[in-house]
């Protein structure tokens, strides 16, 4: 059974209406359009449940957040917009679950920052055969868009938010700058096994 096949209940429960009746073989197509939007879907959903039902600490009171996992093959194989998306919306939801908006903002909006960081980052690696290259590239897309994500914009908005000096903000943040980094770099490896399996389901044509 295909990756594929197994996220097809997905696509008919996110995007009933959206699809696109095609006479082909008497097969109903689902267009390309409402794969993507289904798959974002679908990958925000995960990030909460990642983030929700493992948490695995490592500071205290701080734990590892799964969800970007999530985010990080999102952004290696469906691109800037899915993954940011994925990571954006993630995050409001979770806080939303767990009632713990006053985080939320600074949040959502360093997930942007890393988003396209990442996203964009990890498109531009893909034009080397080099590994070792593709690697350093990688490792510094998560440790930049995640400073610049965390450390800076998150920590600038909880500052603005809760009147705190901007550095007393940025120094409690580098507990999840750490615990982020950490997540999205052991994601490597898995963003690299499902890559094939990714083009399959979102850069063919509808099918």
């Amino acid at each position: 059974m295909t990756v594929e096949t197994l996220l097809f209940p997905c696509y008919a429960l996110f995007a009933e209406r959206e699809k696109l009746q095609i006479e082909n073989g008497g097969k109903t197509i689902m267009t390309v359009k409402t794969k993507k939007i289904t798959l974002m879907a679908v990958g925000i959903a995960l990030f909460v449940v990642l983030s929700l039902c493992l948490q695995v600490p490592v500071f205290e009171n701080y734990y590892l957040c799964l969800g970007y996992v999530v985010m990080a093959v999102y952004c290696y194989s469906f691109g800037t917009l899915a993954g940011t998306v994925v990571g954006f919306f993630g995050v409001i939801l979770y806080c939303v679950v767990i009632s713990g908006l006053r985080g939320m903002p600074g949040w959502a909006l360093g997930n942007i920052v890393i988003g396209i960081a990442l996203g964009v980052c990890f498109k531009a690696a893909r034009k080397t055969d080099n590994q070792f290259i593709r690697t350093v590239i990688h490792i510094a897309a998560i440790v930049g868009g995640v400073a610049l994500g965390i450390l800076v914009v998150k920590s600038e908005v909880e500052s603005l938010l809760y009147l705190q000096p901007f550095m007393l903000r940025a120094v409690k943040n580098s507990y999840a700058f750490v615990a982020d980094v950490i997540v999205l770099i052991i994601s490597l490896p898995l963003c690299v096994t499902l890559d094939k399996p990714a083009e399959k389901i979102f850069r063919s044509k509808a099918s």
